[in-house]
């Protein structure tokens, strides 16, 4: 009966917290419905009083949404490609091939996770204006290409493939290239996708570093141009909360289609000895 009690008791506490993590997504969907005068208004109401998808129709008529919303998605797309790619490798070796300065190495890439993000801007800004790479997409895939939080998950992913099946396949006349691709990544799949949501979801959402590189307003990403909305006296605040609705979508789509390995990859990605 006590364990009853306690499992629904855990079971409410974590519906509550659930709901009030989305109560902020499904007020924007809501509000994407509703008028500029509505959403000012001092008496504020869940439900549209005056439903509208004008707002929608805006965003797509006035405001290059599409070009912007292509833009965000490739980039996403190919720096998460690059990352599973140069993380898993990275993993694979530092997790299984045993040479002199391994752990130093991995100690390093570990301390440059205690690194905020914010410190190494100027350093990073310098680099590209010296590269002559400012405006262009060199500047925002290349930094991104490694992170030092795929290595160590990935690192730490390759405990659990066993040693001797990679001997056996060395022994059976296969090269590390082959040993890689065919043996190591398909074992890794689950988490190469809890890996693949969450630096989809930190390119699509990465704001600073695209404001500071691009200056073409074309090559603008979606996270920058939604400031377009913001005037000198006044936002647009419903036309801003359709385009933030519909930038939502891809991510929400990533996350279903891949849900099913997402937590078996992260637990598969626990540190072990």
């Amino acid at each position: 009966m006590k364990q009853k009690v306690y499992s629904v008791v855990l079971k409410g506490t974590l519906l509550f917290f659930g709901l009030l993590t989305i109560l902020p997504f499904v007020w924007m969907l809501s509000s994407s419905f509703k008028t500029n005068i509505e959403i000012r208004s001092n008496v504020q109401s869940f439900i549209p009083q005056q439903f509208t998808i004008q707002n929608y129709a805006n965003v797509l008529e006035h405001f290059n949404f599409l070009r912007y919303f292509i833009n965000s998605l490739l980039y996403a797309l190919l720096i998460t490609l690059i990352t599973i790619y140069t993380s898993t490798a990275a993993g694979f070796v530092l997790g299984k091939y045993r040479f002199k300065g391994r752990q130093l190495l991995f100690t390093c890439i570990l301390l440059t996770m205690m690194v905020p993000g914010i410190v190494t801007i100027i350093p990073r800004y310098s680099i590209m204006q010296f590269l002559g790479w400012i405006d262009t997409y060199q500047a925002l895939i290349v930094p991104s290409s490694f992170t030092a939080f795929g290595i160590f998950m990935m690192r730490q992913a390759t405990f659990s493939i066993p040693d001797e099946m990679l001997d056996a396949a060395r022994i059976d006349g296969a090269n590390e290239f082959y040993l890689f691709h065919r043996i190591v990544l398909p074992q890794l799949r689950n988490s190469i996708v809890s890996l693949a949501i969450f630096q989809f979801l930190w390119a699509w959402d990465d704001y600073l570093w695209p404001y500071l590189m691009i200056r073409t307003e074309k090559k603008s990403l979606l996270s920058v141009a939604l400031n377009l909305f913001n005037g000198r006296y006044s936002t647009d605040y419903a036309s801003l909360f359709a385009a933030t609705s519909i930038a939502i979508i891809p991510v929400i789509i990533f996350y279903l289609v891949f849900q099913k390995h997402f937590i078996e990859g992260v637990s598969s990605s626990s540190i072990t000895g």
